[in-house]
């Protein structure tokens, strides 16, 4: 077998046992490579442990640890959820190469220009995550009642803090990849999505609530750009539009007889 599983072609046929081992080889590969870069993550889990204690205060940043082995545990786990994100690329690569034979080489054009303006957005929601919102939501809740409360910080609920925050955040900055999905089979439309804008902006405020938001601020910052983020999806779903015939614009279930 060849070191890296063959693709294969558009229509290609392949027996069951063919594709079983195709897909044992692009599981080996996902491991390897979420193994890699685990290792790599934590051969500089100092910087990166750094990285993530910047936003707390300055009197801070040394996290309490209880028990012997949390600081080896924790530095893992950190570098196992670093590792996990370097990788990504790798894994959805794999998992996409498994179903694209399936596809029209046109569909990967588009899976491909999609899955780049997922990776842009997912990088411009952590950067918004980590340099705006999580600042001022731990700038509240370490100075919440300071007056009544000592604030030891513990590192493991804060790793776990930091991540399901700036997770909840790439989230909603994937909005518009969600409208333009619907967009794209006619569930929704331009029109539509102008039409209910009070609506939308409803609904979008109440999936932010359910976010990851443990204080007032931090959820307020995670629905404002939910906000914006569906103005420019009715942008992107007029161009969409504009790109396909018209005669497609029509949902199949929606055709008349």
């Amino acid at each position: 077998m060849s070191r890296l599983p063959r693709r294969l072609g558009h229509g290609e046929e392949a027996t069951l046992v063919e594709h079983l081992d195709e897909l044992r080889a692009r599981l080996f590969v996902i491991m390897g490579a979420l193994a890699v870069a685990t290792i790599v993550a934590f051969a500089f889990h100092n910087r990166l442990l750094d990285w993530l204690n910047k936003p707390l205060p300055p009197g801070h940043r040394h996290l309490l640890a209880i028990g012997v082995a949390e600081p080896f545990t924790v530095s893992l786990t950190v570098s196992l959820y670093a590792g996990f994100v370097i990788s990504l690329p790798v894994i959805l690569w794999q998992i996409w190469s498994f179903f694209a034979p399936a596809f029209d080489p046109t569909v990967e054009r588009k899976v491909l220009g999609l899955f780049a303006s997922a990776v842009v957005l997912g990088g411009a929601g952590i950067a918004f995550g980590y340099w705006i919102l999580l600042p001022r939501a731990i700038h509240f809740l370490t100075h919440y009642d300071d007056k009544h409360f000592h604030n030891l910080i513990q590192a493991k609920p804060y790793y776990s803090f930091v991540v399901t925050v700036l997770l909840g955040i790439v989230v909603v900055f994937e909005t518009p990849m969600a409208v333009l999905g619907l967009v794209g089979i006619g569930a929704l439309s331009a029109r539509t999505l102008r039409k209910q804008r009070r609506i939308g902006y409803f609904v979008t405020a109440v999936i932010g609530l359910a976010l990851p938001g443990p204080d007032p601020i931090t959820t307020a910052l995670e629905v404002l750009p939910m906000w914006a983020l569906y103005e420019l999806s009715i942008w992107l779903a007029v161009l969409v539009e504009k790109r396909r015939p018209s005669a497609t614009l029509t949902a199949p279930w929606h055709a008349q007889p």
